[in-house]
């Protein structure tokens, strides 16, 4: 017993959150977006760039008889 007391509970509190909308200060949010500064660096540019080693410059130097391979033939 006691089931439909709780059901209801939370079917009331359901339905108060589905129609629940809170005043938005829309002032506010457009202050917070205007006053968001652009980084200066290009979106293309890779920052860890330098940490890493080329991939190209690895497999040149790990198989060196590739490259006369392909020159000689």
């Amino acid at each position: 017993m006691g089931r439909g007391r709780q059901k209801a509970k939370n079917t009331k509190v359901a339905r108060e959150l589905k129609y629940f909308s809170p005043n938005t200060d829309l002032t506010a949010l457009q202050a917070e977006l205007a006053s968001a500064t652009p980084t200066d660096e290009p979106d293309f540019e890779d920052r860890w760039a330098d940490l890493y080693k080329d991939e190209e410059s690895e497999t040149a130097k790990e198989n060196p008889d590739n490259e006369s391979d392909k020159s000689g033939n």
